[in-house]
């Protein structure tokens, strides 16, 4: 086991009441105790922007009252917690009451950090104590009367939050409790994945039962058979929360928040932490958010998204739902596929998917699809091959989904920037900016692309020498291909724009499908090695 895990273990459980007083700031166990509380609790998450510092906040929350901006949690005097002591920290943190004695808004989870302990606590604070000062000042809050008037939380307050640390189960195992310690606590499970998300950490909430989440749905963690992990095994489920794929017969990848949180948290926890909240939720009553008794009737061969699965999806996906091993996740008996909503479904053929786990990018085939055939299309993959969920009852779902998704791999975001330093030198040392403005003012081919990917990614490797621990927790093919690609978009996509605007024909396809075709392509290249003296070595097909 190594230090910091076992740091956290020795103090996760700790019931030893501590005065509230400030730790020692110059603790370097303390510190790194706190610095795996803090991941575990995936703080960095909401409390960094969008190409912001860490911890420095203004990310924005959407919450049914508004948009919250996040605070700037590193010790700066004047725009962070710099002033604070620990006492303003405590109150903070697990009784929801600001420095300047403020209600907060229960988008922060003090309902469920109240259960942290004191000596977690105190970690915590040391931590982000020793983090640098950045200087960010929080901006406004976007919520509407009579949302903004924080005396009115109190109602919230009074309803739903309860303080009280975390009391272990006398009848159950030390594991399980320690699985409950963090999935009731700093892991805030049921922030996203309880049914009602406003009515906190209290039976009420639908707990585990899954729901939506910014746009996305959170599926049924619990151990319900069909809609939640009762089918996984714990192997399955831990392999799951540590890599975002799980092995064997469970399908699927995961995408959006749940995405983030595996690759800034999960992914970084000790392999005793996930058996231990996997432990917990089994001991969790299993939970039907529908039931399937009541799903209506629904005949897969004759729907309409029948010949719209054919048509932009089979050839990834396979006519069967089965997808490709190792390459294609599988569509047929997919839990996340065959959740309550269709949120998460739509948001992925909207937005498409990076490469990760070893499986191919997945283009944004849905901004070549209108609305209808994405709806119907969601549909019949929620309901063939032995899977049942809902139909889609909203009118504006699908739309709604495309409104909301905004991604580089569907051209209507910002590309991407290469995240890894030793991709970004190797990607350098290549000239493979250069090589690749150049594929950028012909037209994307696989004859065009392939040569160009032959010659180019060998040199990359060579210069890149990295071990996976170097990509940000991605395996250095995944790494390579989600930088090329997200290159390929910096250096092509205005010079294809402009060529598009000027009615080259040469430009007559969307952007997103040029992006998601060189993806492919640049997938099956760094996949297939010995095919890459061939021109004609076959690549992922663009389409899913």
């Amino acid at each position: 086991m190594d230090r910091i895990a076992a740091l956290a273990l020795a103090g996760l459980l700790a019931a030893a009441p501590a005065a509230a007083q400030d730790p020692n700031p110059a603790d370097p166990d303390l510190i790194a105790r706190g610095k795996y509380l803090v991941t575990a609790g995936d703080c960095v998450a909401c409390h960094t922007a969008p190409g912001g510092k860490p911890f420095a906040g203004n990310y924005r929350l959407n919450t049914p009252i508004g948009a919250i901006m996040t605070p700037n949690l590193t010790p700066d005097p004047e725009t962070g917690i710099g002033k604070w002591d620990y006492a303003t920290f405590e109150r903070a943190f697990r009784q929801g009451i600001g420095d300047d004695g403020e209600y907060l808004y229960p988008a922060f989870p003090f309902g469920w950090y109240t259960k942290v302990t004191d000596e977690d606590t105190k970690a915590i604070f040391a931590f982000l104590k020793s983090l640098p000062p950045v200087k960010e000042a929080r901006k406004d809050n976007e919520i509407p009367f009579p949302f903004n008037v924080r005396t009115t939380l109190v109602t919230w307050r009074t309803a739903f939050f309860g303080e009280g640390r975390f009391k272990p189960d006398p009848q159950a195992s030390a594991e399980v409790n320690r699985g409950a310690y963090l999935v009731e606590g700093l892991g805030h499970c049921g922030m996203c994945h309880n049914e009602r998300k406003l009515v906190g950490n209290t039976s009420l909430a639908g707990r585990f039962g899954g729901g939506v989440i910014d746009g996305w749905y959170a599926p049924n963690i619990t151990p319900d058979g069909h809609q939640g992990i009762g089918a996984w095994s714990d192997m399955e489920v831990v392999t799951y929360l540590k890599t975002g794929t799980a092995p064997g017969t469970r399908p699927g990848v995961a995408a959006g928040p749940m995405r983030q949180t595996i690759e800034e948290s999960l992914s970084k926890m000790s392999d005793a932490d996930l058996k231990a909240m996997v432990a917990y939720l089994r001991t969790v009553p299993a939970k039907q958010t529908y039931q399937e008794k009541n799903l209506q009737a629904f005949d897969g061969k004759g729907a309409p998204g029948g010949a719209t699965y054919l048509t932009y999806c089979s050839s990834c996906h396979q006519p069967d739902g089965k997808g490709i091993p190792g390459a294609v996740p599988a569509l047929a008996g997919n839990t996340s596929v065959q959740s309550r909503g269709p949120e998460t479904v739509l948001r992925v053929i909207y937005g498409g998917l990076a490469a990760q786990s070893g499986y191919a990018p997945m283009p944004a085939i849905g901004q070549e699809m209108t609305d209808v055939e994405v709806r119907n299309v969601v549909d019949y993959i929620r309901n063939s091959w032995g899977n049942s969920a809902p139909v889609i009852d909203s009118d504006s779902a699908a739309s709604d989904a495309r409104a909301a998704t905004q991604t580089m791999l569907a051209g209507n975001a910002p590309c991407a920037e290469v995240a890894q330093d030793t991709v970004r030198k190797a990607f350098d040392s290549a000239g493979a900016a250069e090589r690749l403005k150049g594929l950028a003012r012909e037209p994307v081919t696989q004859e065009k692309v392939v040569p160009i990917l032959a010659q180019l990614l060998p040199q990359v490797k060579a210069a890149y020498g990295a071990k996976p621990a170097e990509t940000g927790g991605q395996s250095v093919d995944d790494a390579l291909v989600n930088g090329l690609t997200s290159l390929f978009c910096q250096v092509g996509k205005d010079p294809y724009l402009e060529r598009q605007k000027a009615g080259a024909p040469e430009a007559a396809r969307p952007w997103a499908s040029v992006l998601g075709s060189f993806a492919s392509i640049a997938y099956s290249q760094a996949r297939n090695p010995e095919k890459r003296a061939s021109a004609g070595a076959p690549a992922t097909p663009a389409r899913p």
